[in-house]
């Protein structure tokens, strides 16, 4: 399945992007592909990337940064800095502590973290030192019973949000995954779940009358709103009316994504789909950024187009497959450490002094 993490960060590693070339050589091609790879042609999972690389900076001067910092507070609690851990399948695939290993790391560089309904640790085993930093990424599950139940779970774990993720219905077309003959070996699983996902046996099609029967719709967003105290983050988002479509369910926070380039292919990158959804929100709601981040410069441009903050995945993942908690702890502070030049250059002392003012835009 993979081999033993490195005991120490090779010294080569100074970036985010160190860590994958590293990660290939800890993983075997089963988590390599499942890990790597998109839907189809994976046009959006290389836009994603691309779409930070198009955008410029703007390059102001002379800003009085004295007393800066990267902190913000989100659903009234602080973290140290605007990069969350997306949530991400079966980490166990990738490192023999698996979530344990990524929830220590987020603790102790103070970054939020969220936890997929698919891993591969339970829910119970998960340490209650997260100083209020994890939240949960919920699937709805076959009834609304087992939502309710696996909700709860999560609730007396100790999370403090829920992420829901609605932008994949179905798995997407993953080529990569199927010529690799992809399958999660013996004792990794979903150990959080004990049933299948909501499918129906009627009709003819397996997509339209199997799969598609019974997933939500936008009033199980709004039951969900409604059945915890918590906040709920709805993920998956890309057109500004599903934005205010969620907002109107219940939502209190709006995830810019498109799963990573994972379920429906020739999807906007989400950094070219932030603006237009940031506009809707107008401040009523944290709008977070997923998709394509490998570099501090890159959360400067989301939060400078809309972002409250940004969600990393497979990054965290090859550091993880690398060097376990510690791989993981250095990436988030790589990344933070990136973020404070960026903003200390450009004039920003917070968050909050980012505006599209210090991006540039070609003349027409």
């Amino acid at each position: 399945m993979k081999k033993p993490a490195l005991a120490a960060i090779p010294r080569d590693i100074v970036a985010a992007t160190d860590y994958e070339r590293h990660a290939r050589g800890h993983l075997d091609d089963n988590a390599w592909e499942y890990l790597s790879g998109g839907a189809a042609d994976e046009l959006t999972l290389r836009d994603n990337r691309e779409a930070f690389d198009r955008q410029r900076l703007a390059g102001r001067v002379l800003g009085d940064v004295r007393g800066g910092h990267t902190r913000l507070s989100l659903f009234g609690r602080e973290f140290a800095h605007p990069v969350l851990l997306a949530p991400i399948a079966y980490q166990q695939l990738f490192h023999e502590q698996g979530e344990l290993a990524t929830i220590m790391a987020a603790d102790a560089m103070q970054a939020g973290l969220v936890l997929s309904t698919l891993a591969s640790t339970r829910l119970e085993e998960l340490p209650r030192m997260t100083q209020g930093h994890f939240w949960f990424q919920l699937y709805f599950q076959a009834t609304r019973d087992d939502t309710l139940a696996l909700l709860r779970r999560a609730e007396a774990a100790g999370c403090t949000a829920i992420v829901v993720t609605v932008d994949a219905p179905v798995a997407g077309v993953r080529n990569r995954e199927q010529r690799a003959g992809f399958a999660l070996p013996a004792g990794v699983a979903a150990v959080n779940i004990n049933a299948p996902m909501a499918t129906s046996a009627a009709g003819p099609s397996l997509v339209f009358d199997q799969l598609m029967a019974a997933v939500p719709g936008w009033d199980d967003i709004a039951w969900l709103a409604q059945a915890t105290a918590l906040p709920v983050i709805v993920k998956g988002i890309l057109h500004p009316d599903d934005a205010l479509r969620a907002l109107a369910s219940g939502a209190a926070g709006i995830a810019v994504s498109n799963h990573g380039g994972r379920v429906l292919d020739t999807l906007p990158a989400t950094l070219d789909a932030l603006p237009a959804i940031a506009a809707a929100v107008a401040g009523r709601a944290p709008v977070f950024l997923d998709g394509g981040v490998r570099r501090g410069s890159d959360v400067f441009k989301a939060i400078a187009l809309g972002a409250t903050a940004v969600m990393v995945g497979r990054p965290y993942i090859h550091a993880l497959a690398t060097a376990g908690a510690l791989g993981v702890a250095h990436l988030l502070r790589t990344l933070r450490e990136e973020l404070e030049i960026v903003m200390a250059v450009s004039g920003c002392a917070t968050l909050a002094d980012i505006s599209p003012q210090h991006l540039f835009t070609p003349p027409r």
